[in-house]
């Protein structure tokens, strides 16, 4: 069986028109998505992909109807994978069939995890760089001293939740956490 998906774009062809570019290549049911989110895109794929069997091929005209990151892409393609479809991405002439189209996927799935360890290397490096400078990553410690007076102003409303932020630089989103620890 060979089932087409339509990924809703505001910048290219019409759903019409992706329609019959899957039909001309010879899919036998052409599901389709009208203004999706990215998560909600990804349900109504993988509710499609349960569907199909081991040996069914998958068509999309361009795979930025499929997914909006290189991530989701070979979340997806994965997943494909690992069911035992076949994929077929028209424009980008891309097909798991074909060795090509497999070691397209294999670079991009090296070019995700070298990217990923990138980043990780660079925020490690920043916080090595940057604890010398007395910067420690994450949330800046709370002056207790600051808080306890912001709490105390606050139980004896004589002053706004804003005048108290002002008055001792304690955010109101602190000042509430600690309430709710408080009256717990």
């Amino acid at each position: 069986m060979i089932v087409g998906y339509v990924g809703y774009s505001n910048d290219d062809y019409t759903l019409e028109l992706q329609i019959e570019t899957l039909k001309k290549y010879g899919c036998n049911q052409i599901f389709h998505s009208k203004n999706s989110t990215s998560e909600t895109k990804d349900i109504q794929v993988l509710r499609i992909l349960d569907l199909l069997k081991p040996g069914d091929l998958f068509v999309v005209r361009k795979l930025k109807h499929l997914a909006d990151s290189i991530t989701q892409l070979l979340q997806i393609t994965n997943y494909i994978r690992e069911k035992g479809i076949m994929f077929v991405s028209i424009q980008e002439q891309l097909d798991t069939r074909m060795p090509t189209g497999k070691i397209t996927f294999k670079t991009l799935e090296m070019l995700d995890e070298f990217s990923r360890n990138l980043i990780h290397e660079r925020k490690v490096a920043s916080l090595k760089t940057g604890r010398p400078r007395g910067r420690n990553g994450g949330r800046p410690k709370v002056n207790q001293q600051k808080l306890h007076e912001a709490i105390s102003l606050y139980f004896s409303q004589k002053m706004t939740v804003v005048q108290i932020q002002e008055a001792t630089g304690i955010s109101r989103t602190t000042l509430y956490r600690s309430l709710k620890k408080i009256k717990k």
